[in-house]
């Protein structure tokens, strides 16, 4: 990614601290922030510090740091905001509904079935598994 774009990613901004944001754990590889957007309350933002644009395109240590720290950062989050539950989400690229081109992972408790949030999956038409195995091999 040249220069020019990342100073145009809003992660990057707050990683620099040229936009303000609400810090939940910093580290030399992490940044965990509150969401500007609570879907719930605690819902938190956990990204590295170097740029890049999703988890497919990650170095392996830098992946692995970040998901301890996502697994450290939910259990605690859960813990201290009585959450029941907690969702743990990554969007890889515009179709899987990446908003934004910088790694981040989103770590929303859940505090009820009937809350705010809505994470579902539907079943597609049916599948030969054996095709889609091959596939996917």
């Amino acid at each position: 990614m040249v220069k020019e774009e990342l100073s145009m990613c809003v992660f990057c901004s707050i990683i620099n601290h040229e936009i303000p944001s609400k810090v939940v754990y910093e580290d030399d590889l992490v940044l965990a922030i509150l969401d500007i957007s609570q879907v719930t309350k605690g819902h938190t933002l956990v990204m590295p510090k170097k740029h890049v644009d999703n988890l497919l395109e990650c170095d392996d240590e830098t992946a692995a740091h970040l998901i301890q720290v996502v697994k450290c950062l939910a259990k605690q989050i859960q813990d201290r905001t009585g959450a029941q539950g907690v969702n743990i989400l990554n969007n890889n690229g515009e179709a899987a509904g990446q908003t934004v081109n910088h790694l981040h992972f989103h770590i929303i408790p859940r505090y009820s079935e009937n809350d705010a949030f809505v994470c579902e999956f539907r079943e597609s038409e049916k599948q030969d598994l054996d095709e889609v195995l091959e596939l996917v091999k």
